[in-house]
């Protein structure tokens, strides 16, 4: 069973679907008992930065989510990937769960914000898991990304500006990009993502 982590942002109804469709059982649910009989947990979300962690820690989300990053495959998808690192900027400074050390801050592209639309992955060298998605195209809504080192960086997207779309931190990964409005590409690539954390997990661990 896959943990899907309910903080009351966004619409999860797609990515249950995708799961679905890959054969997956997932749960959407703030209960952190069920969260940790998980096999692996998905952090989504839409909205701003602030506005997540508030809700986060509010619901006594931070810490049980930390340690669960620790334990077994962790995914953010779109916000839910931001929101893995260590600080945000949207709406003011914000203490993010620190899995991937790095910030996130409003794009800097003369392009139309938000950047809304299907750009082409650019697989980092060496990521021959994710080989397979070089030059395939997916599709993102987004107006802040990630600043963070290169050693975390799977895979860029371009928008007027190089933006980390695929990142990774031991069995902690994000994608920026939304894999389940992504057509058979994203299918695959969430499929891979799975199944690449387990292997990761059970084989060096976060």
């Amino acid at each position: 069973m896959i943990g899907i982590v309910d903080y009351g942002m966004g619409n999860v109804a797609s990515l249950r679907n995708a799961l679905k469709y890959l054969g997956y059982v997932s749960i959407v649910t703030d209960d952190v008992h069920i969260l940790r009989e998980a096999t692996h947990i998905i952090l989504p979300g839409v909205g701003s930065f602030r506005a997540a962690m508030e809700e986060i820690d509010q619901r006594g989300l931070r810490e049980p989510l930390v340690e669960l990053a620790t334990e077994k495959p962790f995914i953010g998808i779109c916000l839910g990937m931001q929101l893995l690192f260590t600080q945000g900027t949207e709406g003011g400074v914000t203490r993010g769960l620190n899995l991937i050390p790095g910030t996130v801050e409003k794009l800097e592209t003369e392009l139309v914000l938000p950047h809304i639309g299907w750009n082409a992955l650019q697989i980092v060298s060496g990521k021959k898991e994710y080989s397979l998605f070089h030059h395939q195209s997916v599709y993102f809504v987004h107006s802040f990304g990630a600043k963070t080192e290169a050693e975390y960086i799977v895979a860029t997207a371009e928008y007027g500006t190089v933006i980390p779309a695929i990142v990774r931190n031991g069995n902690v990964l994000g994608m920026q990009l939304h894999p389940e409005k992504s057509g058979k590409v994203g299918l695959s690539l969430l499929e891979t993502c799975l199944r690449e954390g387990v292997r990761f997990e059970s084989s060096s661990g976060y």
